[in-house]
């Protein structure tokens, strides 16, 4: 046994952080989570109310853009047809939803977040081990605090996921950045082009593909959540699974299970096809 006089316990420390937020700033961090719910709320009522049809043929036609291919495309639409025909329709929705607006702050984040790290290797060296210990950490640590700055529901939820998924999207736009051609930097720079320009009409285009991958991973890491999201109130797919290893019934565990599947695999196809097909007079 490792000897008592040597251990330190902080988590009365931790304990004591934590309620003097939620005695101090409960209701600011309220208000920012209102924001929140109403935003994945507006984007899940939109979901829901147009007809599946509608929901099928923008997605065909996202992917159609994305990789220029017909047959792929047509296998989109069979994807997601094949959610209805399994009767979570409504529940992809609700996960849709949730995932979406989870990879679009984890990009509003990770991009900018990126950039700063390119620029400075000092500041990348100390947000390095934060962003792996966002991903190994394990979720249900900060889903207690979280729960208790914002209530059971979807915002705990959607904050756990864009910890989890976000790092991918900062480290990947570095790299991007970093590794952007030489010769192509030096010449906008021998042009007279300014930092600003130099960033945003060079850098990012030529780190576009990387970029791309990063926030593919994002959204493959946002649906690997969902299960974990709905054991705090989130509803969808999660909630699905939950309730078949609730009840023991594996069939409803594994329709949902196979559901959150195809999702992850049209999103992933069409994100990778994108990342692919970027515009070469851009980059």
């Amino acid at each position: 046994m490792f000897p008592d006089s040597l251990t330190i316990t902080i988590a009365p420390a931790i304990n004591a952080f934590i309620d003097a937020l939620v005695t101090h700033y409960g209701d600011g961090f309220r208000s920012v989570g209102n924001v929140f719910l109403w935003l994945i709320v507006t984007v899940e009522q939109i979901l829901r109310a147009m007809p599946w049809w509608l929901v099928t043929l923008i997605v065909a036609a996202i992917a159609f853009a994305a990789s220029r291919r017909v047959v792929f495309a047509g296998l989109t639409t069979l994807a997601f047809f094949a959610v209805g025909v399994l009767g979570l329709w409504d529940q992809a929705m609700q996960t849709l939803a949730l995932m979406l607006v989870a990879t679009s702050l984890s990009a509003l984040i990770g991009i900018p977040l990126g950039a700063v790290l390119a620029r400075s290797s000092r500041v990348s060296l100390i947000a390095r081990p934060v962003l792996d210990a966002m991903q190994t950490l394990p979720s249900f640590v900060y889903l207690v605090p979280a729960m208790m700055l914002f209530g059971l529901g979807k915002v705990p939820a959607l904050l756990a996921t864009v910890i989890y998924a976000m790092p991918p999207v900062a480290r990947l736009t570095e790299l991007g950045l970093r590794t952007a051609d030489k010769d192509a930097v030096e010449a906008a720079v021998a042009f007279g082009a300014s930092p600003r320009q130099k960033l945003w009409q060079v850098e990012l285009p030529l780190a576009l593909p990387s970029i791309m991958a990063g926030i593919n991973q994002a959204t493959m890491l946002a649906l690997s959540m969902v299960v974990v999201a709905s054991m705090i109130g989130a509803r969808g797919l999660g909630e699905e699974v939950l309730l078949g290893i609730q009840r023991l019934d594996v069939g409803r565990g594994v329709v949902a299970g196979l559901t959150i599947v195809i999702l992850a695999v049209v999103l992933d196809r069409i994100s990778q096809a994108a990342a692919k097909s970027t515009p070469a007079g851009l980059r």
